[in-house]
């Protein structure tokens, strides 16, 4: 499956990753194609891919039985402020139909903000925004799409590997989350390289 890799992508200081996921159609698009058509958005509003992880399928949870995600990663580049940031991610998650309700109930769109610059901040107050994603270093299906485009990639707050963390998950989560097919990857084209 083609995606890219920033040649660069080693390290969190300086980079901005966002994790995406979907496991409900909106307006006729599937799950993978909302990833597509909110990174085309969010290019529109001045949030520009550097580069973008394979899609991965991931089993619903807590509840299996609902339907499965697809899920990424991308590093992307914007001028925006954290906070600026992740309000246009809210946005995005508006526009393509996400309602939001019970806490882990299937969407037709989740953007998450996992790593600013290697930002490490508490939230002043409720709702406010914890950075790095507090629950991005123990989900498997952020993790691996993540290893696709930054390797060596370290929690700004624990200073933990990527692949430590990884490591850490449970197996049975790690076994359940696989390369999904299809192509996420709004990234330039000349960094768009096949899968070794």
């Amino acid at each position: 499956m083609p995606f890219s890799r920033n040649a660069a992508s080693n390290h969190a200081q300086g980079r901005i990753y966002i994790a995406l996921g979907a496991n409900q159609a909106y307006r006729g698009a599937g799950p993978l194609e909302n990833l597509n058509h909110a990174m085309g958005f969010l290019g529109a509003a001045g949030v520009s891919a550097i580069a973008c992880s394979r899609p991965w399928r991931t089993p619903a949870w807590p509840d299996p039985t609902d339907p499965p995600f697809v899920n990424a990663c991308a590093e992307v580049q914007t001028d925006l402020g954290p906070e600026a940031l992740m309000a246009l991610l809210h946005e995005t998650e508006s526009r393509f139909g996400r309602v939001r309700g019970r806490r882990n109930a299937p969407r037709t769109l989740d953007l998450d903000l996992i790593d600013y610059r290697g930002l490490v901040q508490t939230p002043a107050g409720e709702g406010g925004l914890a950075l790095p994603h507090p629950r991005a270093a123990s989900r498997v299906f952020v993790l691996l799409p993540l290893r696709d485009i930054a390797p060596n990639w370290r929690d700004p707050a624990s200073g933990a590997s990527l692949q430590k963390l990884i490591a850490a998950t449970p197996q049975a989560d790690r076994g359940a989350c696989r390369p999904a097919g299809g192509v996420f990857c709004a990234a330039p084209q000349h960094l768009k390289r096949p899968r070794a």
